[in-house]
């Protein structure tokens, strides 16, 4: 179970890193151009990464605090990733009620505007399964 948790941490992230370096690309970053909080972005991101960093550490040492301390740190990820997921709904809605000719004229549009619908989809059901993964290997349920 603990490589489980691995690959879909892994699978997951990858995912992420296509969409902030989506979000980033296409001005995120900079004010205004985003309904997605800069702090919220990059507290997201580093919390899994360091998150990640520590799950890979105990699938190595095999210390049962290591992966409780993997599964705190989800919990604000998840929480950062509901609140991003709230506020991406209403911006996927509106583009797809937006004729493409505004787009293409060049309209100030979201960055996040740009995630493809699988990848964000992907993403959240792959972090579902990492969550309930680690949770259940810090249990013990499922054995090394």
């Amino acid at each position: 179970m603990d490589i489980a948790a691995l690959i879909t941490w892994v699978i997951t992230a990858l995912g992420g890193f296509y969409m902030l370096g989506t979000w980033l690309s296409r001005g995120g970053a900079r004010g205004g151009n985003s309904h997605l909080p800069v702090p919220v972005i990059f507290g997201h991101f580093a919390l899994a990464a360091i998150g990640l960093v520590v799950w890979i550490v105990y699938v190595v040492a095999e210390k049962d605090a290591l992966a409780w301390t993997a599964f705190i740190l989800l919990v604000p990820v998840a929480l950062l990733g509901f609140v991003m997921l709230a506020r991406w709904i209403p911006v996927y809605r509106a583009r797809a009620a937006a004729p493409a000719a505004a787009v293409a004229a060049g309209q100030d549009v979201p960055a996040e505007r740009h995630f493809p619908l699988a990848v964000v989809l992907a993403h959240g059901v792959l972090a579902v399964v990492t969550v309930v993964l680690v949770l259940l290997s810090a249990l013990g349920v499922g054995g090394s």
